[in-house]
């Protein structure tokens, strides 16, 4: 009856110190997340959510195409290029993966001159992420007027299965919508870099404390994101 009783309390005892234990996490994360800014923890928390959005429309993807009993047309077929009398497969697809990885380095610099407070070097590649940025979506606009142009409609297309225009302009319009937003962004936080909003405090959006360039931080943010996003359209709709 005691061994049972001793054995009943180390129980109670241990259960005690492990709820001990899991409140102590709890506060360490409270502690730890009270630094962080409400800015980055907002887009991080949009980004969760966004990346919930595009991991439907892959998924849904994967499921028309599996599912459906008409040939999927070829995308070496359907996003050829024929230049100087040759066809070139997924050759525009390849420079604009390209072009938006490329960005995704010069975003990376853009960030790390922000932490050194290096105001035009900032500013200037952030620049060219942008220029990147609406290269890609210039590309993008050839690729779906050429595509139209050869009779891909949303309800159908002359290579095959019906699905396949519908999924294109949805998961790639999308996409390209993030893109499109993200240059205008960069554009304007650029602008405010440029100005020096950020060494002197000027009142505006987007203006964090004096000598803080979060801004372009969150901005890199989802910058990576939408290039980490294309990665994987580019593997499930183009090589797949």
């Amino acid at each position: 009856m005691a061994e049972q009783v001793l054995t009943e309390l180390r129980t109670t005892h241990a259960e005690a110190t492990g709820l001990r234990s899991i409140a102590t996490d709890f506060s360490s994360d409270r502690q730890a997340f009270r630094n962080v800014s409400w800015g980055k923890a907002m887009m991080w928390i949009f980004l969760l959510s966004d990346t919930f959005v595009f991991s439907c429309f892959l998924i849904s993807y994967m499921t028309a195409r599996m599912s459906t009993t008409v040939p999927w047309p070829n995308p070496s077929e359907v996003f050829a290029l024929t230049i100087a009398g040759r066809s070139l497969p997924l050759i525009l697809i390849a420079i604009m993966t390209f072009v938006l990885i490329s960005s995704s380095g010069t975003m990376a610099m853009a960030v790390n001159f922000g932490y050194r407070r290096d105001r035009k070097k900032t500013a200037a590649l952030m620049l060219v992420t942008a220029l990147l940025g609406a290269t890609f979506v210039g590309m993008q606009a050839f690729e779906w007027t050429k595509l139209i142009h050869e009779g891909v409609r949303p309800w159908g297309n002359p290579w095959g299965a019906a699905q396949f225009g519908s999924s294109f302009f949805m998961i790639t319009g999308f996409h390209g919508t993030h893109v499109s937003i993200g240059v205008l962004f960069l554009l304007v936080i650029a602008r405010k870099v440029w100005r020096g909003d950020y060494d002197h405090e000027r009142r505006g959006f987007f203006t964090s404390r004096k000598g803080r360039y979060e801004s372009v931080e969150i901005m890199g943010l989802y910058w990576h994101f939408v290039d980490l996003v294309w990665v994987f359209i580019f593997a499930f709709f183009y090589l797949w």
